[in-house]
This record gives structure tokens, sequence and C-alpha cells, in this order.
């Protein structure tokens, strides 16, 4: 893999470490350019990346640099910045970007280090902690697919969703046949009914958590915790990971959770995307 230039913050650093083989980072004068060729049509994955938030007339700015950088490539519909600060600091964002229809995401990254990661009091010890195999064990990852599709958000259309779970995991797949990590599934003891599942994609001992569910019928049971505990010690173990990260909402239910696992509120990161035009 070429060397990618590397944001400041973790969240960012590790949203590029867990692009498909093909994504592509560049400098440029005051900004990084994002690209994820094989998926035009994902907002985090073609954006523009500025050190700072924006400010009083950054956002007429901003956009002419999105148009000359994606301008020719019909497939990227949306536009989409960030800022590579960890305080959540988000300036002008307001005035600049969601008074005109831009969508404002925060997101809270979770830090743990591979000795810091502790198990959980209550962990389900009854469940099996599988590693996928990215070339074998097709049911399991139809099953996890079926998985992140329950725990979407109403607003996504189910088959849409779908078909972008199923590209972004043969994303995951070809990483892992490069040695940069695995996916995790739970299972009953002597059973292939996937009951939660996530992945772990490592770069340069940044391990990237990805896509935690639990199905709903056995959540609440301790199988998120032992799964992530036992994925972390694996990635650790078997692929170098020497830190962890965990993206999420900063309402997310979960984040007393990962907190009681070892993972510390460390960053607040922010960005702004406008969807495509119907």
């Amino acid at each position: 893999m070429s060397e990618r230039p590397v944001p400041d913050s973790l969240v960012w650093a590790t949203d590029i470490d867990v692009l498909a083989v093909d994504g592509i980072v560049e400098r440029r004068d005051g900004y990084l350019v994002v690209r994820s060729p094989s998926h035009p049509e994902f907002y985090w994955g073609n954006l523009l990346l500025f050190p700072d938030p924006p400010a009083a007339g950054d956002g007429a700015r901003w956009e002419r640099r999105f148009e000359a950088e994606f301008g020719d490539e019909p497939g990227v519909e949306h536009v989409t910045f960030a800022w590579d600060r960890v305080d959540g600091a988000l300036g002008a964002a307001a005035a600049e970007f969601v008074s005109r229809g831009y969508e404002l995401e925060q997101t809270v990254g979770l830090v743990a280090t591979a000795e810091g990661v502790r198990q959980h009091p209550r962990e389900n010890r009854d469940v099996v902690v599988r590693t996928l195999d990215p070339d074998a064990d097709q049911d399991l990852w139809d099953q996890v697919v079926e998985l992140q599709v329950a725990s979407r958000e109403d607003r996504f259309d189910e088959q849409a969703y779908r078909d972008f779970c199923r590209r972004r995991l043969e994303d995951r797949r070809a990483l892992f046949r490069a040695g940069r990590g695995a996916w995790y599934a739970a299972t009953g003891p002597g059973e292939r009914e996937v009951l939660g599942s996530c992945g772990v994609v490592v770069t340069g001992g940044r391990g990237r958590f990805q896509a935690v569910d639990t199905a709903a019928a056995h959540r609440r049971k301790g199988i998120c915790s032992r799964l992530v505990v036992e994925a972390a010690n694996r990635a650790a173990r078997l692929h170098g990971a020497d830190r962890f990260v965990i993206a999420a909402d900063p309402g997310y239910h979960a984040l007393g959770l990962y907190e009681s696992l070892g993972f510390r509120r460390t960053e607040r990161v922010a960005g702004v995307y406008r969807v495509p035009s119907p």
C-alpha cells in the first residue's frame, strides 16, 4: 500500500485507513483530498479535509475547491467537508453550511491502548467468537450484511443499504486478505447463527473498529462486550494493533459500555455534507 498523508485526528486517520484498496489521499495547499474511485457515492469516502473549521466566507470558497476536485467525476453527486480538529470546534459551520442545506455530523472518537482493553465482569462466556475467512464462510458474511441492514436508520432504503453494505464488506475482505485485520462474529456454541459482529482494520498499529452490531433479540446479554474485547485481543496479537479507535454518534447508547471496556472519549470531530438533489 502506498503511503498516504495521515491526519492528526485518529478518527479521520482511521477513516482513511478503512477506505477501499483503491482509495486515494492527496495533499493540497491547505487541505487533503480523499477519493474512493470505486465508491463515488460514498459521502465520507469522497471529501475535502481542512485543518480547521470553516470561518465566515469559507462556504463558497470550499465549494469551489470541491467542484475543482470532483467536478469531472459524474458519480460524485454529494458535497462533503470535514476538518482535522479533535476538540469539537464548529467555527462558522452553522452559518456557512447548515443554513444552506448541509447536514452537520459530529462524531466521538473513543480510544484505548491494547493493554488498556479490559474484560467486562458480565461478558457472555457462552458465545463463540469466530474469525471469518475472507475467502469462505459466505453464510456468515451474508448474516453480517443482514445484521447491518437491520440496524440501519429508517431513512435508508433497505435494498440500497443492503447493496452498500455488501460492497463495503467486500472492501474489508480485500484488506483482510492483505493481513490488515479481520472480521469477527459471535455465535452460539456449535451454531452458525450470527448474534453479533464487528470488524477491526489495522494500519500502522491503529486498529479501527467497524460496524459493532448485536442482533436485536440478543442485546443486553453481554455479547457485545465479549466480542469487542476478543476482537481487540486478537487484532493486537495477530495483526500488531497497539491502539484502537471506535467512532460513534455522541448520543449512541453504547458509549458507556465502551468506556467500561477501557476506551476513553478522546476526540470529537465534525464535518458537513450535502446530499444529491432528488
